[in-house]
């Protein structure tokens, strides 16, 4: 266990359930990333660097890649969310479709892939 699970186990719900399917959809592209925090959020970390974190607010839940790039290349298809540079705000009722949470992680990993090399 880890900070996300740990955090997870403190939702109850089709909140929960919502952001447990976007970890695993995150797990499933980065079955390397461990878990930890970033920015004080429980976070998948690759390479010591955020991959997402997704969060349950007093109003939304939350998807954060870490970037701020990210979510403003995907600006098009996130259209019908709410978001910023560095988060896009969701419900249980209104999810992220699984198939753009991908789209998210993949460019967020290609992201830190790059910086990696770099080194």
């Amino acid at each position: 266990m880890g900070t996300v699970t740990d955090y997870l186990e403190t939702l109850s719900g089709p909140n929960r359930e919502t952001l447990e399917r976007v970890v695993a959809i995150a797990r499933e592209i980065a079955p390397e990333a461990v878990e930890g925090t970033s920015y004080a959020m429980p976070a998948l970390l690759i390479e010591g660097r955020g991959l997402l974190s997704t969060l349950e607010t007093k109003k939304h839940l939350a998807i954060y890649p870490f970037s701020g790039k990210v979510l403003t290349e995907l600006a098009d298809e996130l259209e019908g969310f709410d978001r910023s540079a560095g988060a896009l705000r969701f419900s249980a009722e209104h999810p992220v479709p699984d198939a753009l949470v991908r789209r998210i992680i993949e460019l967020r990993l290609a992201e830190i892939e790059a910086k990696t090399r770099r080194k």
